[in-house]
């Protein structure tokens, strides 16, 4: 069918020739791909690197001789890889991985937002939850409760952030990519677990 081809089309593919990738959880056993659990992806290969440039601290390889490759992915039943997100972004709730970009990008579906980030805040009973931060269109008075609603009808119960605040510009890198360690100094955890900032 078309949106099954346009499925395959939105994964990054197998690996080529000469190379493997595994997904592995937080004890570094692999995931069986059936399963279609994300977790940080790792490759090998003859043409994959051994090391980071100009890092020799940071180890590029696991035990096994697996680069670490910082991002978080699954890779489905038909083999393909599908990328989520990056350790550092990924939101460690309860024992599972929420992906940050997946929470921004159903909540820059709202007709009302221009732009979203989510960023990880500690929370005492599941360790980290996801706490959003979105930029409204001009003119418009959407609220964090109608942003909230309308993410509950599109992500898992346990995906909904602990709230939502209003900035008028989401900060960017050089490249152009949200700056999440600028909005987490933005929003600097306070005692009672959620973030507080200016907006």
């Amino acid at each position: 069918s078309e949106k099954a081809a346009l499925d395959i089309r939105a994964t990054q593919g197998r690996p080529v020739y000469g190379s493997e990738i595994r997904v592995v959880d937080d004890a570094d056993k692999p995931i069986v791909p059936e399963f279609g659990t994300p977790g940080e992806i790792r490759a090998r290969g003859y043409w994959v690197a051994s090391d980071y440039y100009k890092t020799p601290d940071k180890p590029a390889v696991d035990a096994n001789g697996w680069l670490i490759t910082g991002d978080i992915g699954l890779i489905g039943s038909d083999g393909n890889l599908r990328l989520t997100d990056r350790t550092k972004d990924v939101i460690k709730s309860g024992g599972e991985w929420i992906s940050s970009i997946d929470l921004e990008n159903a909540a820059a579906g709202h007709p009302d937002i221009v732009e979203a980030a989510v960023i990880a805040v500690p929370h005492e009973r599941w360790q980290e939850r996801p706490f959003l931060i979105v930029v409204r269109r001009q003119g418009s008075d959407v609220t964090a409760g109608d942003v909230l609603t309308w993410l509950s009808e599109r992500v898992a119960k346990w995906w909904l952030p602990e709230d939502a605040v209003f900035i008028n510009e989401i900060p960017h890198t050089g490249t152009g990519k949200i700056d999440k360690v600028a909005l987490r100094k933005q929003f600097a955890v306070g005692k009672s677990g959620f973030a507080t900032g200016e907006t």
